[in-house]
């Protein structure tokens, strides 16, 4: 049996992709702050759950490790710019961290999820390869691509580390995201009728159902170092590409319903069409779900009741909650309590 770290395993990603592992035979040590939870992982014999945070993770827990795929992070771009310090050690400098402890420990793999966000802004008559040049715009995108150009560079015949460039992710997860543009959308209808458009709709993303990006982390576990080390993947689909306006179209048919739109914030200096024919080439892969998909299963799980609309649910407005929280706590604690001391 191997054993695989995951870090952020009780993330949007993470909560899918750990059960994934543990349904395949793995042994998966799952850490995380768990912000949003640790009911997100089920009980199983082969998780060990670890309540750590990676700026401070130690070497044992990299023993007798086999792989490492490191999901932590500050997740989006209101969040990465709220707390920039913050993002800035966890997205790049723990990731590079855990990479140099992995390397030392003899762990033979390191997978890197990063986003396409790195690529910004770019010719939308171009869509865009893993060898154009990227432009990140963000705290969140320039994290990220530091942390890429670091941990690609442990690469060697002993180390194999792959980055993954994801696509804007989408669909059901046990840590449920509504502050991602396609379950944005879907939960808005769901509530208003209308579908929220940043202006002014021409910006162009590509997606991934978080399904399909969670099966590409486990499809590079078992695939030949020599494929995938020191490379990077754009993880999504050709088809997969859309302007804000087209995915609200395709969302609204997917739902049988006329296309009302409702607009917000000032126009998004973020566009980016990509093209992901390395990864199925390389690895003959694709993508098994649509945004069609994404939609349905979200806007059922919506009227079932399995999810709602919490602050949890969005990843920002939850960091402020928690922030005041502890800004109230530290106030009034006193000999280690509150009414109860010590």
């Amino acid at each position: 049996m191997s054993k695989v770290l995951v870090t952020g395993a009780g993330g949007y990603i993470g909560s899918v992709l750990v059960p994934k592992l543990l349904g395949k035979g793995y042994e998966v040590v799952a850490v995380d702050r768990y912000f949003f939870g640790q009911d997100k992982l089920h009980e199983h014999e082969n998780l060990t759950v670890v309540q750590e945070d990676t700026r401070r993770m130690g070497e044992r827990l990299f023993e007798d490790v086999d792989a490492v795929i490191d999901l932590v992070g500050i997740s989006n771009d209101p969040s990465g710019e709220l707390f920039q310090e913050a993002t800035y050690q966890i997205n790049y400098l723990s990731r590079v961290n855990t990479a140099r402890l992995a390397r030392k420990a003899g762990v033979a793999q390191y997978i890197l999820p990063s986003s396409c966000s790195v690529y910004g802004f770019q010719d939308p008559t171009i869509a865009i390869d893993e060898l154009s040049p990227t432009n990140p715009l963000t705290t969140y995108a320039r994290a990220n691509e530091k942390a890429e150009q670091e941990i690609l560079s442990l690469a060697s015949p002993e180390f194999t580390v792959t980055v993954l460039r994801q696509a804007t992710v989408f669909g059901y997860s046990p840590r449920m995201r509504f502050d991602l543009v396609l379950n944005s959308m879907t939960l808005a209808y769901w509530e208003k009728g209308v579908f929220t458009i940043n202006r002014d709709g021409l910006q162009w993303r590509p997606f991934v159902h978080v399904q399909d990006t969670a099966d590409v982390m486990c499809l590079l576990l078992t695939t030949d170092p020599e494929l995938i080390n020191g490379q990077v993947f754009n993880v999504g689909s050709n088809e997969n590409n859309y302007q804000m306006l087209g995915l609200a179209k395709a969302i609204a048919t997917a739902l049988g319903t006329d296309l009302k739109i409702e607009w917000y914030g000032e126009p998004d200096h973020r566009s980016y069409r990509v093209n992901f024919d390395k990864l199925r080439c390389a690895l003959n892969w694709k993508p098994a779900r649509t945004v069609a998909d994404g939609v349905l299963e979200i806007y059922d799980a919506l009227v079932t009741g399995t999810i709602s609309k919490q602050d949890q649910t969005v990843t920002l407005k939850w960091y402020q909650e928690m922030m005041r929280w502890h800004r109230i706590i530290k106030q009034y604690e006193m000999y280690g309590g509150i009414l109860n001391i010590t």
